[in-house]
């Protein structure tokens, strides 16, 4: 890590300047938009895929095409980064690196298919993406970030028989950051999915002595389900001859008492126009083939909002359009009455 340029980096914080976030694995925007939201600024992204990356580029760089291009993290480096977004030196262009490496090679739901495919019992280990986090590492060493925030499946802490989190964790900490990671479930922050990710964070020891996770601001009792899959990934937490006690590990946050009850899909989702397939399915002006998502549908003369939607509806950049677009769902009569 270079000293030099962490401590350049904050003073010109210091000075009012605003965190320049680097998102890789970016997607369309997740982190980016959080990140936005916390005052940030969002200077790049990598992200291969390129109607993702075109996503992201007009929501955070509209109008410059250098956003929208797709670079994969294995062959684009930092320096030629920086110098195809006239960034300058990478170990100055960022204050923040964040992003989730690709997940489906830690997450034990995929690796059956996996199998099929690869005619390998273990096929999953041998999974190219499990070793993108490597290049995630190598970022941070050209870009000598204050901060990084990694996120991912909860397996991502059971690996075969690997900790990862732990291991990029050891990594960082060789290179003067203090690190922590735990699990947090989404549903006890705001948002309408219990969908729960292992969260690393690491800031450089020149800036911070300890690091906490937020507070949780909702409270829901999660199906049983999610306390097994906990167990799964925290089985490598346990005293072992591996790993041993694990001081990156910080216990999840305490539920505190008399907190608002979590953010249900039909607080989320209520305020839509409904789609009345059923009659099209059997009237025979539903057609198969593929939807352009170019026709306008207007919300519903409604007076439900709820306080989600109203904040979905209002983003500061991103406000919502008197008119929904894309509001569909598969030419499949048989799914209908599920979905």
């Amino acid at each position: 890590m270079s000293v030099q340029a962490i401590r350049w980096k904050m003073k010109r914080l210091s000075d009012g300047g605003r965190p320049r976030v680097l998102d890789l694995f970016a997607g369309c925007g997740g982190l980016s938009l959080g990140f936005l939201a916390a005052g940030c600024t969002i200077e790049a992204a990598v992200e291969s895929d390129s109607d993702a990356v075109r996503s992201h580029g007009t929501n955070f760089h509209p109008g410059d095409d250098r956003h929208s291009q797709p670079r994969n993290i294995t062959s684009t480096a930092p320096a030629a980064l920086t110098d195809e977004l006239d960034l300058g030196n990478p170990t100055h262009a960022f204050d923040i690196i964040v992003g989730g490496p690709p997940c489906q090679a830690f997450a034990r739901v995929g690796r059956s298919k996996l199998r099929e495919v690869a005619d390998h019992p273990e096929a999953f280990r041998h999974d190219p993406r499990s070793r993108l986090y490597i290049h995630y590492l190598d970022y941070v060493e050209a870009c000598a970030p204050l901060a990084v925030v990694l996120e991912n499946v909860p397996d991502m802490l059971n690996y075969a028989g690997r900790n990862i989190a732990h291991e990029v964790s050891e990594i960082l900490t060789e290179r003067n950051y203090l690190c922590a990671y735990t699990l947090l479930n989404a549903a006890y922050y705001g948002v309408p999915q219990m969908r729960e990710r292992a969260i690393l964070i690491a800031v450089t020891k020149e800036l911070a002595t300890s690091i906490a996770f937020p507070a949780p601001t909702h409270w829901i009792k999660l199906p049983s389900g999610y306390e097994g899959s906990r167990a799964v990934a925290l089985k490598l937490l346990a005293c072992s001859d591996t790993h041993g006690p694990d001081e990156f590990w910080k216990p999840s946050p305490d539920i505190e008492t008399g907190l608002q009850t979590a953010v249900t899909a039909r607080d989320a989702l209520q305020d839509l126009p409904v789609i009345d397939a059923q009659a099209e399915f059997e009237s025979g002006k539903l057609k198969r083939g593929a939807r352009r998502f170019d026709d306008p549908i207007p919300y519903p003369n409604s007076n439900i909002l709820t306080d989600y939607a109203r904040v979905m509806r209002e983003w500061p950049g991103f406000k919502a359009r008197e008119r929904i677009y894309d509001h569909v769902i598969r030419y499949l009569p048989r799914d209908y009455p599920l979905f």
